[in-house]
């Protein structure tokens, strides 16, 4: 870690905790800084802030007192999830407060170069897959930022020897002042988090901001199946580094069912371990990151041909009696889902879906479903997804949730066909996040393996 004189006796705010705000609270404290953790928990239920009190720092916790701001803060390190609306926010931005999220805490420690991916869809099996490519090479990748491991917590223990590949969400770029990473890498940009950034121009204007900082010495990785990722391209100081699965271009990109990596060829694409259309872009992301590292195509090879997938991110579960099953919780949207269905023969695919009403229709599964063998559904919109399978007239089944539906659709399927879960609905309905609702599936997985 840089010992940096920056927050030396200097009071910092750090609003909300979780595992970033833990990290971010220690870090600072350890720079010098004056300290001051505000999070919503009571304390008794509230472990990490009883950990923080323990080290000497001060926690102010069971809510967020506005007046708390008439003290003489300097900066406020805010939880990436917490809205810019929040009262606490609006007035340290009014007291022109600085307000940054911890991944630029990260950035002005850490010694590693920085290799930082965003998007809507994919980045974190592109994350996991550059990092595994790197390591496989030879070279030390630390996975850190919205992947799950804190990035000021990683930032802190890397040395210049190590990369950091930090994944990276909108609501946490809309916090860097000076982040800056060697390579940026954008795998593209759908309608998202429209409740947080307004609209949707507020939230590409949040994913565009990983490259503000970089300088042409940098090295910009971008999805040029997208227009508009092509147009923005044209507006950054970067090395612009394109991959494109529809046509040949200076970066990494299909040609004949062949991947390249400007005219090398690498491996075919019936070569790659993960299924989809959309797992093709996240390999050619990481391709050209792992070429612009000096990583051999032999490493590369060894990664994209047995990579297993991403825990709750399309991961292959195994088989059992012929019945492959996926585990595909992480699928929190339409769009997801969609994604996850392009690379599965429908006809031998039972879907399980299903969660949190938000007030939206399915209609934009429609195409996407119409060929499925059978759906099992859950959840609060069990009822619409059963609705639009019947007009599609698909086999489709209610269950009580994700663990019933596992085994009920094993109960259907035959042998060579798959079980996917890809519930199309964030988990809150039923589950706390869609990690548990994965686990939960993976559990039920287990169970029926252990039966038969």
């Amino acid at each position: 870690m840089k010992k940096i004189s920056t927050f030396e006796n200097k009071k910092v705010l750090v609003l909300g905790l979780a595992k970033s705000g833990a990290s971010a609270a220690r870090v600072l404290n350890d720079l010098g800084a004056i300290v001051t953790v505000n999070d919503g928990k009571e304390l008794g239920e509230n472990k990490e802030a009883q950990n923080l009190l323990e080290n000497g720092i001060r926690v102010i916790s069971g809510g967020h007192p506005v007046e708390l701001l008439d003290e003489d803060f300097s900066l406020m390190v805010k939880n990436p999830g917490i809205p810019y609306e929040n009262p606490m926010v609006v007035k340290a931005l009014e007291k022109g407060i600085p307000v940054i999220t911890e991944v630029e805490l990260a950035y002005l420690i850490s010694e590693a170069d920085i290799i930082g991916i965003t998007g809507t869809n994919g980045k974190t099996t592109t994350t996991t897959l550059i990092a595994d490519i790197l390591n496989e090479g030879g070279l030390s990748a630390k996975l850190a930022g919205n992947i799950g491991f804190p990035a000021s917590e990683v930032a802190e223990k890397a040395t210049e020897n190590d990369t950091l590949v930090m994944e990276l969400s909108s609501f946490q770029l809309m916090g860097i002042e000076k982040f800056r990473p060697e390579i940026a890498v954008i795998t593209n940009i759908f309608s998202a988090h429209l409740d947080y950034h307004g609209n949707q121009k507020n939230y590409e204007a949040a994913k565009w901001r990983i490259q503000e900082n970089m300088e042409d010495s940098d090295f910009l990785v971008i999805n040029f199946n997208q227009e508009k990722l092509r147009k923005l391209s044209e507006e950054t100081k970067a090395q612009v580094i394109p991959f494109s699965t529809l046509e040949k271009v200076d970066g990494a990109y299909v040609l004949n069912g062949e991947i390249y990596f400007r005219d090398e060829y690498i491996l075919d694409v019936d070569n790659l371990s993960l299924p989809g259309e959309h797992n093709v872009e996240n390999a050619l992301a990481a391709v050209a990151v792992a070429k612009l590292k000096g990583v051999s195509n032999q490493s590369i090879i060894n990664i994209l041909t047995t990579f297993s997938g991403v825990k709750h991110r399309l991961q292959y579960l195994g088989n059992i009696e012929g019945v492959k099953f996926y585990n595909d919780s992480k699928a929190t949207n339409i769009l997801a889902t969609q994604k996850a269905l392009s690379g599965f023969e429908n006809n031998k695919l039972w879907l399980l879906a299903g969660g949190l009403d938000r007030g939206n229709g399915f209609e934009e599964l429609a195409s996407d479903i119409e060929n499925l063998k059978g759906m099992i559904v859950f959840g609060e919109t069990a009822p619409k997804l059963r609705e639009l399978a019947e007009e599609l007239n698909i086999t489709v089944l209610e269950s009580e949730n994700v663990g019933t539906a596992a085994r009920l659709a094993f109960e259907k399927a035959e042998p060579g066909e798959v079980v996917l879960l890809s519930p199309a609905n964030a988990s809150w309905d039923q589950y706390p996040n869609f990690e548990i609702r994965g686990d939960v599936f993976v559990q039920e997985f287990d169970k029926l393996k252990e039966e038969i």
